[in-house]
């Protein structure tokens, strides 16, 4: 059982930044792809960025160049770094594991298998 814990939400003005991490009980965390999601309030859940077990990463077109998703894997974490952040970007953020075959890390939610109980982002205007 893949279990992860994610961290470092918070309340922050336009512009500004915030790092999330993602960390992982248990062993071999660079067997899977992981990547983070976001839900804001009455709407869908969405890919923002995924790193590939090789380090690998891709990004929603929505955050490119804001954030940045990094992995760690002495220390089972993944991290998302998110600079100069906009009201839009409010949401309850996800890390999320993928341990299937494919090569190129999927962007979809439904490829994951493991998931995180989120973390809140609110950023005020």
């Amino acid at each position: 059982q893949v279990q992860l814990v994610e961290s470092g939400g918070g309340l922050v003005q336009a512009g500004g930044s915030l790092r999330l991490s993602c960390a992982r009980s248990g062993s071999t965390f660079n067997r899977y792809h992981v990547g983070w999601f976001r839900r804001a309030t009455g709407k869908e859940r969405e890919f923002v960025a995924v790193i590939s077990r090789i380090g690998v990463t891709y990004y929603a077109d929505s955050v490119k160049g804001r954030f940045a998703i990094s992995r760690d894997n002495a220390n089972n974490t993944v991290y998302l770094q998110m600079n100069s952040l906009k009201p839009e970007d409010t949401a309850v953020y996800y890390c999320a594991a993928n341990g299937r075959g494919a090569v190129r890390p999927s962007t979809g939610a439904s490829d994951y298998d493991y998931w995180g109980q989120g973390t809140q982002v609110t950023v005020s205007s």
